[in-house]
């Protein structure tokens, strides 16, 4: 890096996606009775969205439905990197899954990449698709630059393209770098609101603002209840690609997952950003890529990854990415920032199918592990594949039936133990703030009437209090001061200042309680 004279700029006050703001998004209305479908699609993102064109194009009858807003979860806050370089992916997956699962990693990947390439066509400049070579590279830790000689062994083992490189054309020392040439980023909610315009076009139906039970009548054809209205969807096939599974099905996700956050923002450089997408294999986690914004470049810089709900003053993600990006390349300006959080699974490969064996025509797709525009696209290939009744060559190793012993049963014992933890710790939690003296815009943990309560003074100096038990499965919710939210640290559950849920797996809001009590 460059630490002489770096030039920083002021953080935007609210958070705000680079996608969400350059694309306008149609609207479409809540579901409000009772309908049929071939197919009913939990969950309007990649995965959802493609899955519901795939099948549309086949000719059935699908309905997508949201909970909030469509793209306005994971997809719509991406660093949009689409590649099959997903970190030190390849010598882990060999290690544990053999040769052949780990080729077959790497060949999904890429079918994916081409699956998006066909779709675009020869718009290129109207979904931002750039070709761009992508890198993952170690800095200073001995620890990390063997983890990257080992990935670029796996890398020759199975024959994927790939260079060893001892330099970057960023202005940073390094120790190694490995090179995937070939590989593309894009904007990501202008290739999904042309997915949606297609999928419109070809029949299918799109419901916003409509949260469903997490109860399925599973006997004979598939009956999916609305929250709010008790509306029946009624289908042959269903569809999980809501980020946290809607419904269960006794297949203990929340036990099987992990949820982490991580953070971006959109810096106007003041050096020539050289191109290429980078990634560090050491910690903090550091991501690169460009954007086009008004026919200017940006940089987007991402990392500061951490455990949803277990980062108490989250704006500091925010001032570490903006301190690199300034050191690195200078900012004079940030024009956006924002947030996201990713589900990882018990060995760091996605769950893709069938949700358990008894409920074979429920699906799910989670655990993306923060690469969802490949991994993503793939898992909609593959759902629409079995529900046609096709044979897809990967299914058999996303399968989320499936159990590795390693290193599974420790990440198991070890993850629960964890949630067991901040279960516990969230009710005996002793450390309180006054709430006389929150000033506008703060929140925190208080005491009201004797128990533990959420507390946010808004732009008008009004007091918004909720009982901080998360919905979900009763852990304490805790203040997430950059994105003006309560988050769960057990299974990632959000809620706005008041309430309202934002991301799942919780369906009901905090209870709100009366600050005159």
């Amino acid at each position: 890096m460059n630490p002489s004279n770096p030039s920083y700029q002021e953080l935007p006050r609210y958070p705000e996606s680079l996608w969400r703001a350059t694309t306008e998004l149609p609207t479409f209305p809540r579901l409000a009775e009772d309908i049929e479908a071939d197919v009913a699609i939990v969950g309007a993102g990649i995965t959802g969205i493609t899955t519901a064109y795939l099948l549309a194009k086949a000719g059935k009858d699908v309905v997508l439905i949201e909970a909030g807003r469509i793209l306005n979860g994971a997809t719509g806050y991406t660093t949009a990197k689409v590649t099959a370089q997903h970190g030190l992916i390849y010598h882990e997956l060999t290690s544990h899954f053999g040769e052949e699962n780990a080729r077959l990693y790497y060949e999904g990947n890429r079918e994916a990449i081409e699956f998006i390439r066909n779709i675009v066509g020869g718009d290129e400049e109207k979904f931002g698709l750039k070709l761009e070579d992508a890198y993952i590279y170690a800095q200073e830790d001995d620890k990390y630059l063997a983890k990257l000689e080992d990935e670029i062994k796996a890398y020759e083992q199975l024959g994927i393209p790939g260079e060893w490189q001892d330099s970057l054309s960023l202005p940073m020392p390094i120790r190694g770098a490995i090179k995937m040439p070939g590989q593309y980023q894009f904007h990501p909610l202008q290739y999904l609101k042309h997915l949606t315009e297609q999928f419109l076009m070809l029949g299918g139906r799109i419901y916003e603002n409509t949260t469903m039970d997490e109860k399925a009548e599973t006997e004979g054809p598939i009956t999916l209840l609305t929250k709010r209205g008790g509306h029946r969807i009624t289908c042959n096939h269903a569809v999980s690609a809501s980020h946290f599974p809607f419904y269960d099905g006794k297949g203990l996700f929340f036990t099987r997952l992990h949820v982490e956050r991580s953070y971006a923002i959109a810096v106007k450089p003041e050096t020539a950003y050289p191109g290429g997408m980078y990634l560090s294999v050491d910690k903090p986690k550091r991501s690169l890529r460009s954007a086009s914004y008004n026919g200017e470049d940006l940089v987007i810089v991402g990392g500061e990854n951490h455990p949803t709900g277990r980062s108490i003053c989250t704006h500091q993600h925010y001032e570490n990415l903006e301190l690199f990006a300034g050191n690195l390349l200078g900012a004079s300006a940030i024009p956006y920032r924002w947030s996201t959080q990713d589900l990882i699974t018990l060995d760091n490969l996605p769950y893709i199918g069938p949700i358990t064996s008894k409920h074979d025509r429920i699906y799910v797709a989670t655990g993306f592990r923060k690469w969802g525009m490949t991994t993503g696209t793939l898992a909609a290939n593959i759902i629409s594949d079995q529900i046609l009744g096709k044979t897809n060559r990967y299914a058999d190793m996303f399968n989320p039936s499936r159990f590795k012993a390693d290193p599974s049963i420790k990440t198991f014992v070890v993850q629960n133990a964890t949630v067991a933890k901040d279960f516990v710790a969230g009710k005996v939690d002793l450390s309180h703030a006054d709430i006389t003296e929150l000033k506008i815009g703060e929140g925190a943990v208080v005491r009201h009437n004797g128990q533990r309560a959420g507390a946010y003074k808004d732009d008008q100096g009004n007091l918004h209090l909720v009982d901080t038990t998360c919905t979900h499965l009763g852990c304490e919710v805790e203040w997430n001061e950059g994105e003006r939210s309560w988050d769960c640290p057990c299974h990632g559950s959000r809620f706005r200042y008041d309430g309202k849920v934002l991301e799942g797996p919780a369906i009901e809001p905090l209870k709100q309680l009366d600050a005159e009590d």
